[in-house]
């Protein structure tokens, strides 16, 4: 793919991430997205065959997104403790924002594409950050930092108190006060107490 091509495909995708924050999976058709990018129909099918095609290159960017932003915001000196509190805090500014957010569409994507065989890439997702948790429980307990006997199940725990958080943030809006005290829960259970 050309340097050209691959700018228009990361416009389509930047562009129908827009649409999908503000109509969700569900609603969005190719017409959407052709309207919103400004291009012809034909243009859109050079590059996707469908919506669901078009918002697993969206999942794809925010992952990517994430993760730069996560990188670029760790100390080089920093801690395991740092670095999962980072990560922590993160979570907590998606959690708490009030603006667009993909998260209805994550949803609806996958509740409506639960075929067997065909690749999850949430569960991929989550199964990523677990691992990530899960390598930081195991270096803070040999720092001496964290005492864990069962970084994985820890890693897990901490992944689906964070999902049930944002699931809760989208059906209720969960004041701050309740994250904090959530992932003070999370992080707590890992320090030795003295």
């Amino acid at each position: 793919m050309s340097d050209k091509s691959i700018q228009k495909k990361k416009y389509i995708t930047q562009t129908a991430r827009r649409v999908f924050m503000e109509k969700g999976y569900r609603q969005v058709t190719m017409k959407d997205i052709v309207e919103a990018c400004q291009i012809s129909r034909g243009g859109l099918y050079l590059y996707f065959q469908n919506t669901g095609e078009i918002f697993e290159e969206v999942l794809k960017l925010e992952q990517e997104e994430a993760d730069d932003v996560f990188g670029q915001n760790i100390p080089g000196e920093a801690m395991p403790s740092d670095i999962l509190a980072l990560f922590l805090k993160e979570q907590k500014k998606e959690l708490l924002s009030r603006g667009p957010s993909l998260n209805k569409a994550i949803y609806e994507y996958f509740f409506e594409n639960r075929t067997a065989g065909k690749e999850n890439l949430l569960k991929k997702q989550f199964d990523a950050a677990v691992h990530v948790i899960e390598k930081l429980i195991q270096a803070g307990i040999q720092e001496g930092e964290f005492y864990c006997e069962d970084p994985a199940g820890a890693a897990r725990n901490i992944m689906y108190v964070l999902e049930g958080l944002k699931i809760a943030a989208q059906t209720r809006q969960i004041p701050e006060a309740a994250v904090d005290r959530e992932i003070l829960y999370v992080m707590q259970g890992l320090f030795l107490e003295e």
